[in-house]
């Protein structure tokens, strides 16, 4: 089951709307300020949740109205509402989990949401922040990336809660073989693939990979 999470940080509805259009998702959760561009969008969530400190008052009426279930939680809280949407995504069964909305002008929302990025895949199932520049994932085993597919012109990768040990890229202008990526280490930022497939592979740890476009 492919389930979009609707976050409330900045949404491009230029590019949000053909994206979903396009993804053929199966469950939509909306996540506070979400509502509101699905209120703009025309969109019906199966299900919204949050503390609703930052949704307009009107549009969450308007959902409440339709009946929409609703996972309603106090703002004096420990997880943030990305964290929770996430975990009620994998409990309602999610085999591939894709975010809008998680990035923006707030940049501790922002790395909170990459770090959610993990629940995902503890739970081993794959997931991606998108937004009209970016496509962030979290990766423990190998991935491929198809230079027609590619999200974009450059690729990054930095290492996450601790050493990722032996990566070694292939298809890439800037190859690795064997090399231990540290913390803090940029010889993995702005990469560019440079044959019909490139692949990423590691023998431990973690990697955040980012695909971006100016």
């Amino acid at each position: 089951m492919k389930t979009i999470i609707i976050n409330g940080g900045n949404i491009e509805d230029d590019f949000a709307l053909p994206f979903l259009q396009k993804e053929q998702y199966d469950y939509l959760i909306a996540v506070d300020k979400g509502l509101e561009f699905c209120y703009r969008a025309g969109i019906r969530p199966d299900e919204m949740l949050g503390d609703f400190d930052s949704a307009a008052p009107t549009v969450r009426d308007y959902f409440e109205r339709l009946e929409i279930p609703v996972q309603l939680y106090k703002p004096e809280k420990d997880q943030t509402d990305m964290e929770n949407a996430m975990r009620l995504a994998l409990k309602r069964g999610s085999s591939e989990i894709l975010v809008l909305g998680a990035t923006g002008t707030r940049m501790d929302h922002v790395l909170g949401s990459i770090y959610d990025l993990n629940i995902a895949l503890e739970a081993g199932v794959p997931c991606a922040l998108v937004d009209a520049h970016n496509r962030i994932r979290m990766i423990r085993q190998g991935l491929k990336i198809r230079k027609e597919e590619q999200y974009g012109k450059y690729v990054s990768l930095l290492a996450f809660g601790g050493s990722a040990e032996k990566i070694t890229l292939t298809g890439f202008y800037y190859p690795l073989h064997g090399y231990t990526m540290r913390a803090g280490d940029g010889i993995g930022i702005s990469n560019e693939i440079t044959e019909e497939v490139a692949e990423i592979c590691l023998e431990s740890g973690t990697l955040i990979v980012v695909e971006s476009r100016d």
